[in-house]
């Protein structure tokens, strides 16, 4: 059977609208606290925004180009641009409604206000007027667009005003004024009744507009919005100096050509007109909403201090009770591997493991990989530590790390300046394994202990996003990580690996062959099935091997949380695959791979996808899980997620999801479970006389070494 048609593929772009839907599912969901639901929208925001920046720039730069060929699906670059299109209009509708007529009307209940200017009281409007002319007046400019003064290259993402103004003689002018960054976007003013008020600025400097434009009628004002294209273009072959070349990159992103124009609704059509021809867009590039431009500036409201009614009870990620003990880690992890499972235990297991290291005066080396880190980063601190402390300490810091650059030039340089030695990954490729080396002298000889991971070094998303880390002293692995090692920093050539696959070479072929193994077994009467958790499911040729499975009789479970280009449920073709995606209080960012083989099962990590990207063109490791008790650990994970009734959505062959049947099931909410396991975990040890213990090592870190930086990334994160 062929599996080149079209007809087996969904498209990727569509596919992840379909995630976006999902998010704005939970935006919906009355069953969320409300500023979580408020949270989930403004998140829909900054994916459309980064959706747009990338994706859409990159269809549109195929137009520019003349490019005619079509995507797996079968669709033109043109064809998926008016989909897309359509699909976010459709999608814009459902965030405004949300907002208008459910979030900020039952945000009054919670005394959170957002009222017209003309409905507030005198003394309001007199702040309001204090504050536009001590602080907002001397920060704006207005900007005349005339034959001697051109449409400015406004900044990709900022807020502007549109202004129409008529002179005395009834000249039709055209002028601009940028909402300033620098300042709150929602603007809190004071209240006599414990209310919390907000005004968004952009309404503050629409009522005093008129001191801008003295001597002037103005018949027009209208909020305006602008995304441009962000990816970056870096020729790394020619490149001299690869931090300077994506500096000057980085200024480019704030420049690149419009894909997407948002205006206000009743935009006035003479407004639009302009825009449009001034920014050499398209009607389908306009999009018009019913409030507030920039749904995502809402998270500053949604993660404000207070009102802990209205969000989800918070939540402490528990100690791993295997890590706690009067044994250094190194002795714990000497005798087993232990598996972390974040959120729901502490990142600060990991931030310890690299303390001791720093400060243990046998360990000889550290080595890490770094792709994004927090803005304060406890990582990088005991990084720096070690170097000062005189351990050879090397980190790869991965400068090419979309929207996370800046972050890691400047730590890029800290790290340098400590005396650690930093490389910036291999030319073309990506570095996006998760991987920490300590190299420990001990009395049998020298040591190494490694950390794996599916998620970054990042305390802060930690908390957010569920990923799986495994810390081993096992001595294949030890070998495997110094080799990698040696290949991203040197000249190296890739070794004969005793136990990890490496992309770009080795890794799609792993995959395909585990997925031949048990495609064999079926084929010869046996049980046969796979279970894969990731975020992504678009590689042609693994889709194509999973349809290959399936026809033989293998049970496929795939939990992807986001873009999924296989199209399940086809007669004779993927009647054995079910597609399950869970979208809930937490990121789902884990990567594992299960096959039965044989009753003998094999248990994968990964960092990667199944992406074209993360396998033809990132420097990405699969890790096999070999300890009994972490593959029972990682079953119970898997097992968990399937069993999920309220955050699950299982997709159809037209790519479209539902929610999970609950018909003869009983209520399961897999990351409320995930809670509660740690919760009891934690409370066993604390009836066995260990929680002081457990408090003193945790709360050290949390004291001595960093603050606790809820910073939340894009929720497509990879």
């Amino acid at each position: 059977m062929d599996f080149n048609d079209a007809k087996y593929f969904l498209n990727r772009e569509l596919s992840w609208l379909q995630f976006n839907n999902r998010v704005l599912d939970e935006a919906m969901d009355r069953c969320n606290p409300l500023l979580e639901r408020l949270k989930f929208l403004a998140i829909t925001g900054s994916n459309l925004d980064e959706f747009f920046m990338i994706r859409v720039a990159g269809l549109k730069e195929q137009q520019i180009a003349g490019y005619s060929g079509k995507d797996p699906s079968g669709l033109t670059a043109k064809e998926q641009i008016k989909k897309i299109s359509d699909e976010v209009h459709e999608m814009g509708k459902q965030q405004y409604n949300t907002l208008n007529r459910s979030i900020i009307p039952g945000l009054r209940k919670y005394g959170i206000f957002f009222p017209e200017i003309d409905d507030l009281e005198d003394f309001q409007v007199e702040y309001l007027s204090d504050y536009f002319n001590s602080t907002v007046f001397p920060v704006i400019t207005p900007m005349a667009i005339d034959q001697s003064r051109p449409f400015p290259q406004l900044p990709n993402k900022g807020l502007n005003q549109a202004v129409l103004l008529e002179s005395e003689d009834e000249q039709e002018l055209f002028a601009m004024v940028q909402v300033p960054p620098v300042l709150p976007r929602f603007v809190k003013i004071p209240s006599n009744n414990d209310e919390t008020v907000f005004i968004p600025m952009e309404k503050i400097i629409r009522k005093y507009m008129q001191t801008l434009f003295s001597g002037y009628r103005i018949n027009a004002i209208h909020p305006f919005r602008i995304t441009r294209n962000a990816d970056l273009s870096i020729d790394e072959e020619e490149a001299q100096d690869l931090l300077e070349e994506i500096q000057k990159s980085l200024r480019q992103r704030l420049i690149g050509f419009p894909v997407r124009l948002e205006i206000e609704k009743d935009t006035s059509e003479r407004v639009r007109e302009l825009l449009i021809n001034m920014l050499s867009l398209k009607e389908d590039d306009v999009y018009e909403f019913p409030g507030p431009l920039d749904i995502s500036a809402f998270m500053k409201i949604a993660t404000m201090e207070g009102f802990e009614s209205a969000k989800f009870k918070k939540f402490t990620p528990y100690p791993q009770p295997e890590l706690m003990g009067s044994e250094s880690v190194f002795g714990i992890i000497s005798k087993k591997d232990v598996l972390l499972h974040h959120p729901f235990n502490s990142f600060d297991h990991v931030v310890e493991f690299l303390k001791e290291a720093a400060e243990d005066e046998n360990v000889l080396a550290i080595k890490q990989t770094l792709y994004r880190v927090s803005g304060n980063s406890p990582i990088v601190k005991y990084l720096i530590k070690a170097a000062e402390n005189g351990k050879q300490v090397t980190v790869l810091v991965e400068l090419k790390a979309r929207f996370d650059e800046e972050n890691n030039i400047q730590w890029a340089k800290k790290l340098e300046k400590a005396g650690c030695y930093v490389v910036y990954g291999l030319v073309g490729l990506k570095t996006h394994c998760k991987v920490l080396l300590v190299v420990r002298k001990e009395e049998t000889g020298i040591k190494r202990y490694v950390h794996f991971s599916t998620g970054n070094y990042n305390d802060s998303t930690a908390k957010l996003y569920t990923d799986i880390g495994i810390i081993t002293a096992n001595e294949n692995f030890g070998y495997d990580a110094s080799a990698l090692f040696n290949v991203l920093t040197g000249y190296s050539l890739p070794p004969e690996w005793r136990k990890l696959s490496v992309a770009p070479k080795g890794l799609r072929d792993k995959f395909l062959e585990l997925i031949e193994d048990e495609k064999k077994n079926a084929d010869n009467g046996k049980e046969a099935r796979i279970i894969v958790k990731c975020n992504s499911l678009l590689d042609k040729q693994i889709i194509q091997k999973l349809y290959e499975a399936s026809v033989s009789g293998v049970k496929i479970d795939l939990i992807i949380r986001g873009i999924c280009a296989l199209k399940p449920g086809m007669e004779g073709v993927s009647e054995n695959i079910r597609v399950i995606s869970i979208v809930g209080r937490y990121l789902e960012h884990s990567r594992i791979f299960y096959f039965y083989n044989n009753a003998d099962p094999k248990i994968f990590l990964s960092s990667a996808d199944w992406m074209p990207r993360n396998l033809d063109r990132r420097i990405e490791i699969l890790i096999p899980v070999e300890s009994p008790q972490v593959k029972e650990e990682i079953m119970d994970i898997l097992e968990n997620n399937l069993k999920d009734t309220v955050k699950a959505r299982t997709e159809d062959d037209s790519g479209n999801y539902s929610k999970v049947d609950k018909r003869g099931k009983r209520t399961y909410n897999s990351q409320e479970e995930f809670e509660k396991t740690a919760s009891d975990n934690y409370h066993e040890y604390q009836r066995e006389g260990r929680l002081d213990l457990m408090k003193e090592v945790i709360s050290s870190i949390n004291q001595e070494d960093y603050d606790d930086d809820e910073g939340y990334e894009d929720f497509d994160a990879n």
